[in-house]
């Protein structure tokens, strides 16, 4: 009887005024990152509005999860979708982003000017050097769920392991090579998968790997390199929004120079302890190459795939979310996503240029991964940290 009242559910058509607000206000509170954000649309549209049934909730959840870009960007955007179509989609996403988009350009501008107090840049030294460890809590906490779904056959653990150690590899030595370890890794499970089974009413799932082939580095600079970094980042940033930080670091401070290591190393921490998605950092680096145009600019290319494929493919997600090569693509993908987010804290760890950031460190990663503690409160007192060592007069 549950389940055909949920087969029957119909969304009620809501306006677009309460989506503003409602998308809006998750927007504002959104601390913590997906878990809070999907917690908080889940309360909204399923629990206290009853907009949408519980089922189809979860089932935007599992097909937003295996799109790329930040997925509970893309689950906000989807929910708008469904109650208002595309006047909901636009007003619903750009509420959601806005929030936390006009808070990190502020921040980003007093972090990133010429010559900020010496109480800011203890601050952006000391949760700076956090962001190794909030990498490592990252790829431990994505490991779980990517394990159970490669099986419990030997070959496909193996398999996983391999792509695993790829991806940390990738992310570790070749910097922009890691987005063609990700596609490969995707592409060889998917058709190890599919290999016995045809699927001749889906040819055009056999074609969800070639979008990526748009990872090739820009030849030109300026804005148009930036909006290409920052569009690959919104287009490949699989298993949540820490993989950007491989993505755009060879990017940012190697290929073009709009930022040093420790400046990236804060942009990343603003990301982490603002609300809204994580993949805001972006503008941060905009803000860097070219104020805040450049940071508008970086937000925009870094969340049109996601308005694009909610938008496009939103009829399509279920027949999206049971495609057995698009589930293929992901079960590879996924673990060389965790290896290159694990693998990411090498680098970034490396760039930390003080012996106290690397105590800082240290202590982060015992409050996170042994205290199991949040990351917004780790970065908060590893700022903290970097003031108190500023004003005793060590060097930051």
């Amino acid at each position: 009887m549950g389940d055909e009242q949920e087969q029957n559910h119909t969304p009620v058509k809501v306006g677009l005024g309460m989506i503003a607000r409602e998308w809006g206000r998750i927007g504002c509170i959104g601390f913590g990152g997906p878990p809070t954000h999907i917690a908080l649309l889940r309360r909204l549209c399923v629990e206290r509005r009853g907009w949408l049934a519980a089922g189809e909730f979860e089932d935007g959840i599992a097909a937003t999860n295996l799109l790329p870009g930040p997925a509970s960007t893309q689950l906000a955007i989807f929910t708008a979708w469904r109650l208002r179509g595309l006047p909901g989609a636009l007003v619903g996403g750009l509420c959601f982003i806005a929030p936390g988009l006009v808070l990190i350009l502020a921040l980003a501008a007093l972090f990133l000017a010429g010559n900020p107090p010496l109480w800011v840049r203890g601050a952006a030294a000391g949760a700076g050097a956090a962001v190794a460890a909030v990498a490592a809590q990252a790829a431990l906490a994505l490991i779980p769920a990517s394990w159970q779904r490669a099986g419990a056959v030997r070959p496909a653990r193996a398999r996983w392991l391999a792509y695993a150690l790829a991806g940390g590899a990738a992310a570790a030595l070749t910097g922009p090579l890691l987005v063609l370890v990700l596609i490969a890794a995707g592409t060889v499970e998917s058709a190890i998968r599919t290999r016995p089974v045809t699927e001749p009413g889906r040819a055009g799932a056999r074609s969800w790997p070639l979008p990526l082939a748009f990872a090739a580095p820009a030849a030109a600079g300026g804005l148009l390199a930036l909006a290409w970094v920052a569009f690959k980042v919104g287009a490949l940033s699989y298993g949540g929004g820490f993989v950007i930080i491989p993505l755009m670091q060879a990017d940012a401070v190697d290929r073009y120079h709009w930022m040093t290591d420790g400046q990236f190393l804060n942009a990343v921490a603003l990301g982490q302890i603002t609300p809204g998605p994580v993949v805001q950092t972006v503008a941060v680096v905009g803000y860097a190459a070219a104020g805040i145009p450049g940071g508008l600019l970086a937000a925009a290319a870094a969340f049109a795939p996601s308005f694009l494929l909610v938008i496009l493919g939103g009829p399509r997600f279920e027949a999206i979310r049971t495609n057995t090569r698009v589930q293929g693509f992901f079960c590879g993908a996924g673990p060389a996503v965790i290896g290159a987010i694990a693998g990411s804290a090498i680098p970034l760890a490396l760039a930390l240029q003080h012996a106290w950031q690397y105590a800082v460190l240290i202590a982060a990663a015992v409050w996170l991964l042994a205290a199991k503690r949040g990351v917004v409160s780790a970065l908060l007192g590893a700022g903290a940290l970097g003031v108190v060592a500023a004003l005793v007069g060590w060097a930051v």
